[in-house]
């Protein structure tokens, strides 16, 4: 008779094939590429030892499913010694399995077999609550120890040289800047790619993770939870044996099918709070209590909730002490608290490591690096050539710190690589914001009719002597659609990228407030910080700015976005500040950031409304808690600007470019 424990695991693989949604063989894969697939893995095999499912302990007994990759032959691996290894290691929500079930081939295996040949052992391994590890999922809740625990495991095996690095874009990389932060003496290097969802609080930013911009929630989340924060999920005796559970990855994957949904229509559900649950998804940390670290009812939380602390961001009073090499791109939703965090860790880390820190910027949207082409189009705007060979400067950068390598070749790097939109080159630069750059004020004025396109308001150099407000109503129900921008993960209701915004300018509910035409080029690369006085007749409002590059032609393209809500205007770990009706307040939003020159005959022009939806969350006007409000007041908002009143941008500009 079959053991309980065998029994069970049959029992669980029946009701996982008799639940699959898609069986296998329904691929749409080619048979070339099914036979590339194949010969891939045939080459692995033959050069790698492969150790799959690998269920690694964390100190709470919990087992995290990892694959492991070494080369066979050290006399054909690079920089291997005696059979010691350097470690190259991938953390992440996302799936992993080695086989493609719905093909019926192997995954694709090029970039495990790529670090194979230059003699590095490969590891990939799932965040607890995810596919094959075990455990609940709370995000960035035990990534932190479950890190730690991890790279302590793999650096003391009789294969390892003791030294690894990290890589990885998103969530791939979130986790990775706090546990480096924990000082672990075999992690000895970092790349991180698109990481914001994994900085708390850096500088002005309290974004905790991308959860908020201003204090405003960012809509993203709730896409990107849907599907990740199931904790009901097929899951295996937690005893079952290795070749058991490879047996099962050919079987199937376990990753969920989630029913599609119009994005772009449910984010308009109010409360906020139901909106995961208006869809049809499953309960999590979303919008319920759980039995996590954290706790779950991450819609609920303040910017500076103590609840932040208790999961896996990085905060800029950790510490971080090993060389990172930091992917960064113009149109992400975090290149502001990346590019603080890097300039923060350039200051703050001991001895030579605060010179060891690199970062490339490139015009591309979240995690699209090296979908970079000759002719790169980001929304409507094209980039030109934004190519670079990213594969070559990641292995350069662990060559040195991982092997020891002396070559010189990430020392070639400058410290900055950005992309420059508008002449569309890469530059370089040994400083952030780049060397001899100098800030430029532009003063909002009009004579009270800024409302859209046709009104009259200007950028100039000095504030106006009179204060002739600029007023709109904000109707909660009636927000400024998102239209591109610095986003991801929205699913079908935002693209992100740069766009033409004439479309919306037309409407009375944006302010817009224009430059003359640069007579001579100029190049605006750094920070963009906006400072407006501001009144409403509501307790509790937001503002939004948005910065542009106006052709000749007329065409807007947006280069960053950002907001305040304005009861968070005195600090987010302040008490709440209420606005007085009519009375006029000075704010200041977090900077943008961008690189983009201003050839002769453009315009430099911001944009000011309460609303970017579904960007942002809706403020509800009503100073209530907002996420569980299903209905919302009008606020008649406005814009001040004289010398008693100075609005302005300060941009950063860079002298003789």
């Amino acid at each position: 008779m079959p053991t309980l424990r065998r029994l069970t695991f049959a029992i669980t693989i029946a009701v996982a094939l008799a639940t699959a949604v898609v069986p296998a063989q329904q691929g749409t894969l080619s048979p070339a590429e099914q036979q590339r697939r194949k010969d891939l893995e045939a080459e692995l095999q033959d050069l790698a030892v492969v150790e799959r499912r690998v269920m690694i302990p964390m100190r709470d007994g919990v087992r995290l499913a990892t694959d492991i990759y070494r080369p066979k032959n050290p006399s054909t691996a690079p920089g291997a010694s005696a059979g010691r290894y350097p470690i190259v290691f991938v953390k992440t929500p996302y799936n992993f399995n080695f086989w493609d079930v719905r093909n019926g081939v192997p995954a694709d295996m090029s970039t495990i077999l790529a670090a194979i040949k230059r003699g590095y052992a490969y590891v990939g391994q799932n965040e607890r609550g995810h596919f094959y590890s075990e455990g609940n999922y709370d995000i960035l809740g035990a990534p932190i120890t479950d890190g730690y625990e991890t790279v302590d495991y793999l650096t003391r095996q009789p294969w390892s040289n003791g030294k690894l690095g990290t890589t990885g874009c998103s969530s791939t990389a979130e986790w990775q800047p706090a546990v480096a932060s924990l000082g672990h003496p075999g992690f000895a290097a970092m790349n991180v790619q698109g990481f914001g969802a994994g900085v708390g609080k850096v500088g002005p930013y309290w974004e905790q993770g991308n959860w908020y911009r201003g204090g405003a929630m960012q809509m993203l989340f709730i896409t990107w939870i849907y599907g990740e924060q199931n904790q009901v999920r097929p899951m295996f005796p937690k005893d079952t044996p290795r070749e058991d559970l490879i047996a099962a990855s050919r079987l199937f994957d376990l990753a969920p099918r989630m029913p599609p949904v119009d994005w772009d229509k449910a984010l308009w559900h109010l409360p906020t709070q139901d909106i995961i649950k208006n869809v049809g998804g499953p309960r999590g940390i979303f919008a319920d209590r759980m039995p996590v670290e954290t706790g779950g009812m991450m819609q609920q939380r303040e910017p500076a909730s103590d609840a932040w602390r208790k999961g896996g961001l990085w905060h800029d009073d950790m510490a971080l002490n090993v060389p990172g090499l930091w992917f960064m791109s113009w149109y992400d939703v975090s290149v502001g608290p990346n590019l603080e965090m890097f300039n923060h860790v350039r200051r703050t880390a001991k001895g030579d490591v605060a010179s060891q820190q690199w970062a490339i910027i490139a015009p591309v949207a979240h995690c699209s690096f090296t979908r970079a082409t000759e002719n790169t189009i980001v929304g409507e705007r094209s980039m030109g050539d934004a190519r670079l060979d990213y594969n070559e400067i990641m292995y350069g950068f662990f060559d040195k710190f991982l092997k020891g390598d002396q070559n010189g070749r990430i020392e070639k790097l400058a410290k900055v690589t950005y992309f420059t939109m508008g002449s569309n080159k890469w530059q370089t630069s040994e400083v952030w914001p780049p060397a001899g750059a100098q800030p430029m004020t532009f003063h909002l004025s009009s004579g009270g009719s800024a409302n859209s396109l046709n009104g009259d308001g200007r950028l100039v150099a000095a504030p106006p002597e009179m204060n002739r407000p600029d007023s709109f109503t904000y109707d909660p129900l009636n927000p400024v659609p998102s239209y591109g921008g610095n986003v991801c993960c929205t699913g079908n209701a935002i693209t992100a990228g740069s766009f033409d915004q004439r479309k919306l300018e037309s409407r009375h509910d944006i302010l817009v407030y224009t430059s003359e035409p640069f007579a001579d080029g100029v190049e605006i690369s750094g920070p963009m910080t906006p400072t407006l006085y501001v009144s409403s007749d509501a307790t509790d409002t937001d503002f939004t700015v948005k910065v542009l590059d106006v052709y000749p032609d007329g065409r807007a393209y947006n280069l960053d976005e950002s907001i305040q809500r304005m009861r968070y205007r005195d600090g987010y770990d302040k008490p709440l500040a209420w606005m007085e009706k009519d009375k006029v307040y000075k704010v200041t939003l977090q900077p943008l950031n961008t690189s983009n020159y201003f050839a002769p005959g453009h315009r430099l022009r911001i944009e000011v409304s309460s609303s970017n939806f579904p960007r942002f969350d809706r403020n509800l006007n009503t100073g209530g808690r907002n996420f569980d409000e299903a209905k919302g007041l009008v606020a008649r908002n406005a814009v001040h600007h004289s010398k008693q009143y100075p609005s302005s941008i300060t941009v950063t500009v860079v002298k003789g470019k």
